[in-house]
């Protein structure tokens, strides 16, 4: 009933797809995966907002190299047509902007820069929990060998010591005006116990913020060099990472400031390649899904 078999991408459509007439002036890179971990990478058009014409490219592999090779079929004159790319901060990614697109000013997505700072405040948190559950299986063997009944010591809101640890993972997420009345309990215990982990939450949030409230880009400047001496300054071993990745990727994180523009239209555009797989119950034939995907979205 399609025009499937008479496709005349058919037979590289596993291995790559280009759709020159829908590239624009501001583009998204990100990888996915279609099946059994299997990655793309897939370049889509802002301007379209996820429906057809939205697919630019869909390509193999994340090697840039091999990337580069396919991109560089679209012709050179609507490549340098490209003004801006947001990426995350992968360096294959930024290489292959840089090679494909060499006129584009290339912008490193704040939500990975703000996931960055979140992980190290529940890696923190993990540390602390581990001890917390070493401390009690002592106090278990402990509690056998003198032939007693183990009783665990229980804080103010009715939590153990690891129980206060495992249920603060949401609330280190949110911001603390977003907080539950139980949830602001408990995180006042939490940073009593753990002044590090308070440390380091307000490290991240200050940098969510940062993001949030800056319209300027010399003002974002300076206050990600404060937010950076802070980190610094507190000696957190989990913030090292977070502190070179923002070091390495300072000009491409601040091009943030000048149009605000982040990487949401590729993860979007992930989560609706995903949710097709899931509609067909996974990815039997590849060169068909893909079919599907150019008649959807290209």
């Amino acid at each position: 009933m399609s025009d499937f078999m008479t496709w005349q991408a058919r037979e590289h459509a596993s291995e790559w797809l280009l759709f020159p007439e829908n590239i624009g002036s501001h583009l998204s890179i990100d990888e996915t995966s279609l099946s059994q971990g299997e990655l793309y990478t897939v370049v889509t058009n802002k301007a379209a907002k996820g429906k057809k014409g939205a697919l630019v490219a869909i390509i193999k592999g994340v090697q840039s190299d091999q990337i580069i090779r396919v991109l560089n079929r679209i012709p050179r004159r609507k490549r340098y047509q490209v003004k801006e790319v947001t990426l995350d901060l992968a360096a294959t990614m930024e290489r292959i902007v840089k090679r494909s697109f060499p006129k584009a000013k290339l912008v490193s997505d704040r939500f990975h820069v703000q996931q960055l700072a979140t992980d190290a405040v529940q890696q923190l948190r993990i540390e602390y929990r581990w001890k917390a559950i070493d401390q009690e299986n002592l106090e278990i063997e402990l509690a056998k060998e003198l032939d007693k009944d183990y009783v665990p010591n229980l804080l103010e809101n009715g939590d153990t010591q690891k129980q206060l640890l495992a249920r603060s993972r949401y609330l280190l997420f949110k911001d603390e005006t977003n907080w539950t009345p139980s949830q602001h309990h408990r995180a006042e215990i939490l940073f009593r116990f753990y002044p590090d982990l308070e440390t380091a939450y307000r490290l991240s949030r200050k940098l969510s913020h940062i993001f949030s409230a800056t319209k300027q880009k010399e003002l974002g400047y300076t206050r990600l060099a404060r937010w950076y001496h802070e980190v610094e300054k507190a000696g957190m071993k989990t913030f090292s990472s977070v502190r070179r990745t923002i070091q390495n990727h300072y000009e491409t994180i601040l091009n943030y400031f000048d149009n605000r523009s982040t990487n949401a239209s590729a993860e979007s555009f992930n989560a609706k390649i995903k949710a097709l797989r899931c509609q067909f119950r996974g990815v039997r034939n590849t060169d068909f899904f893909m079919y599907r995907l150019m008649k959807i979205y290209a």
